[in-house]
């Protein structure tokens, strides 16, 4: 039985283990060099990667980026039973606004994100604006094995055990209906909550969209534009840039989702592995947004440090597709959050730097969609590359005037 309890937590990594980081970062070996080791089509580039490690083993302070968090953002753990696994301890951040009429807002993060997605747009959202701008009450969990969760011990933990974990959280801190909101694998998860949970997930938001073409039978208006090639500039760019990250961007994925534990070898033992793993995402996947190093190694050192361990994180990726039909069937799985939800309101955020980009036709197979932005600028981590724009989207799309914020009960 899982305990009730929801108690306070900040972040401490033992001496041990920075010291031991600190070792294998002095004992590390490096491909050797060629003339193209920089070039960003092998991978992550040499020089990069040696400056990083370096500035991880000599200057860079974790201690002083763990104060800063721990400062920043009001962390929390609590026990979570999920149906068929062990019950898990469940890291979060928990915000509430002042304000009145604050709506619950779940924040989900994906690979190889964490809970830091949510540090800057956490202010801005329990705060809210001018006038009669909606804030928000923002739970942001760290994933069972992410971060400062827990590692789970069993197969079978799919995208609709995520969901459990995340709307079982929700109701611990008395949230019985909510909104959500998320991108890569929050985008899976948020909609399997909306799938599995329709009567609490009130609305939901997304900045990430995997989504079939239109069907004859269901949307025939939205089959012509597509047969007939009717995109807007942008989405044609983004059909382009989607096709090349699965021609050329996608291989981390195959082998996430085929062999997660044989590549874990290297991300649980060689801290150099994680680093370039992690890195070469975090510039390939933002709109050239300007890393400092403190941001990367912050960044990575979550998934070094992480109570579940830097290879747990990979399962997702095979649980997702190999649980029986995808984990689909209607309970909220990786194929079946793409079918059309009509129970659930749906915002759209697109940034033309993402992974994928798809027409907007295609994102609205997904549920009746009440807010649609296709941005001029930011990538794969929208929370954090440009979070003045997400917020604002989540502020119209929620407004008590003209949009959900005066129709929906919380």
């Amino acid at each position: 039985m899982s305990s009730d309890a929801v108690e306070p937590y900040r972040i401490y990594v033992p001496d041990s283990a920075i010291e031991k980081l600190k070792a294998k970062l002095e004992l590390a070996t490096f491909p050797a060099e060629t003339s193209f080791s920089n070039d960003r089509n092998y991978g992550a580039p040499l020089d990069d990667i040696k400056r990083l490690a370096r500035v991880w083993r000599e200057k860079y302070d974790w201690r002083a980026a763990e104060a800063e968090l721990n400062e920043k953002l009001p962390q929390f753990t609590t026990t979570i039973g999920v149906e068929g696994h062990e019950d898990l301890r469940i890291h979060f951040v928990h915000k509430k606004s002042e304000k009145p009429g604050a709506i619950p807002l779940l924040f989900c993060h994906g690979w190889p994100g964490s809970f830091l997605e949510v540090s800057k747009i956490l202010p801005l959202l329990t705060s809210g604006g001018e006038g009669d701008e909606p804030t928000f009450h923002v739970v942001a969990p760290s994933l069972p094995n992410f971060g400062f969760s827990q590692r789970v011990s069993r197969p079978g933990f799919g995208v609709p055990q995520y969901a459990e974990v995340c709307h079982k959280l929700m109701q611990r801190l008395g949230y019985e209906r909510y909104a959500t909101q998320g991108g890569d694998w929050g985008f899976m998860i948020t909609r399997a909550m909306g799938r599995r949970y329709p009567s609490h997930v009130a609305a939901s938001h997304v900045n990430f969209v995997l989504a079939r073409p239109p069907s004859p039978l269901r949307s025939p208006l939205l089959v012509l534009r597509h047969a007939l090639g009717w995109y807007s500039a942008h989405e044609r760019a983004g059909l382009e840039r989607s096709a090349r990250f699965r021609a050329e961007g996608d291989g981390y994925g195959r082998v996430q989702t085929t062999r997660p534990h044989t590549l874990g070898f290297a991300l649980a033992d060689s801290p150099v592995a994680l680093l370039a793993w992690v890195f070469e995402k975090l510039r390939d996947w933002t709109d050239d947004y300007a890393w400092t190093d403190a941001e990367v190694l912050t960044w990575v050192g979550v998934y070094q440090f992480s109570e579940a361990g830097a290879d747990a994180s990979l399962r997702i990726y095979y649980e997702a597709v190999h649980q029986p039909g995808g984990g689909g069937g209607g309970g909220g799985g990786a194929m079946d959050v793409m079918g059309w939800n009509g129970g659930v309101p749906l915002g759209i955020s697109y940034f033309p730097r993402d992974v994928v980009v798809l027409p907007s036709s295609w994102g609205r197979t997904l549920g009746p969609v009440v807010f649609e932005r296709r941005h001029e600028e930011g990538g794969h981590f929208a929370a954090y590359e440009k979070p003045e724009l997400l917020v604002g989207d989540l502020r119209e799309m929620f407004a008590k005037n003209g949009g959900l914020g005066g129709k929906l009960a919380f």
